[in-house]
């Protein structure tokens, strides 16, 4: 039962830069391109300054995987999976941003759960948002290595369908249900620990209440894509979390 920590093998390696460098909280560096004979420069991208106060729905799973299964993910430095019998905890979240928030977007995060120091915390390793501002503000500001994707979110009163697709791999799709319903709005706090594209490390803390069910959830997707290894196992706890209002800032490690 005790925690053992592998050696560290080439799904876990020093952390690269997740994008562009970062130039302040409004805007990312613009970007220049060779077109022909001449440079192009493509304008930055603006979005809004930390904290994000952000508004909407989602649905919460944790997993434990194989560690032999786990993709070459960075890690920032002086942070370790964290690890019980060869196993990773992750958690995946599928968001529907709406308006009401700084924001509005929808968003599939994976996040490792890792030790810094002595305590657990997570660490975002993947993450596909279809909204220009959000890739870029999540990247210059807290190091999250969001991608563009397309994400499709639908939602009754006790189900939720959403599907994420990015050039040249198979779909990946959840199917989640309510079991059951807690009469309360739960409160959390967590913090995610990064690393900037600069190299320093970032702390991001974030805070969310919304109301809860319990239920089940299925990833689905073909057995070669990049996301099969969530495909291949039951998260071991699923919830949603409705009507949620959340805060999400930084600060230095």
């Amino acid at each position: 039962m005790g925690e053992g920590l592998p050696t560290p093998g080439p799904w876990l390696r020093a952390a690269g830069p997740p994008g562009p460098s970062r130039v302040g909280p409004s805007a990312v560096p613009v970007r220049a391109e060779e077109v022909g004979q001449r440079t192009v420069e493509r304008p930055a991208v603006p979005f809004p300054p930390s904290p994000w106060r952000l508004t909407g729905d989602m649905v919460v799973s944790l997993w434990r995987v194989p560690v032999h299964e786990l993709p070459s993910w960075p890690l920032p430095s002086g942070v370790r999976p964290w690890v019980v019998r060869r196993r990773a905890t992750l958690i995946t979240f599928w968001v529907d941003y709406r308006p009401g928030g700084v924001l509005a977007y929808r968003e599939c995060l994976i996040a490792l759960a890792v030790r810094h120091g002595h305590r657990l915390a997570g660490s975002a390793v993947a993450a596909w948002v279809d909204n220009e501002q959000s890739l870029a503000g999540g990247r210059a500001l807290w190091g999250i290595p969001k991608e563009l994707g397309t994400i499709t979110l639908r939602a009754d009163s006790r189900s939720t369908r959403g599907e994420l697709t990015t050039a040249g791999t198979p779909p990946v799709r959840v199917a989640y249900r309510d079991v059951l319903r807690l009469p309360f709005r739960l409160p959390a706090r967590a913090h995610l620990v990064q690393r900037l594209s600069d190299g320093t490390g970032c702390r991001v803390p974030m805070r969310i209440t919304g109301r809860p069910a319990l239920g089940r959830s299925r990833v689905t997707t073909e057995p070669d894509a990049p996301l099969s290894f969530l495909a291949r196992h039951q998260p071991l706890l699923s919830l949603a979390l409705r009507d949620f209002r959340g805060i999400v800032g930084s600060s230095a490690v």
